[in-house]
């Protein structure tokens, strides 16, 4: 059952290894000295006509919490699907509810027209 695995940990040190190391080249490579003109926003080319402190409509905090509740469901699926053949009948039916309840969860969503952007 450990070599099953052996995959996920590779890759997690992978993935781990290229976020340092992202972050690694950022410090040595980026700039030097701070200014005011370097700190601003980039506007496509333009002077920033805006501040960038406004108000977000309250719709996109609901789909940034629906995308990470139904992203944590990745979390749950993938050990699941790496141990699926050693699982008892219990542990596929309990999953199996898992993803029912998180199929009422998405039709409620879809019933409240919360991607509906009138």
């Amino acid at each position: 059952m450990k070599e099953n695995y052996f995959p996920i940990l590779i890759y997690s040190i992978v993935v781990i290894g290229l976020a340092v190391s992202f972050l690694m080249m950022a410090q040595y490579f980026g700039p030097r000295r701070k200014s005011k003109q370097k700190l601003e926003p980039y506007e496509c080319g333009v002077e920033p006509f805006d501040s960038h402190r406004r108000k977000f409509h309250v719709k996109f905090y609901l789909i940034a919490t629906f995308f990470i509740l139904f992203d944590i469901e990745t979390v749950f699926l993938i050990p699941w699907a790496v141990t699926f053949k050693e699982m008892s009948m219990i542990a596929v039916f309990e999953m199996f509810f898992f993803l029912f309840i998180l199929g009422i969860g998405l039709i409620y969503i879809l019933k409240k027209r919360v991607f509906d952007w009138d």
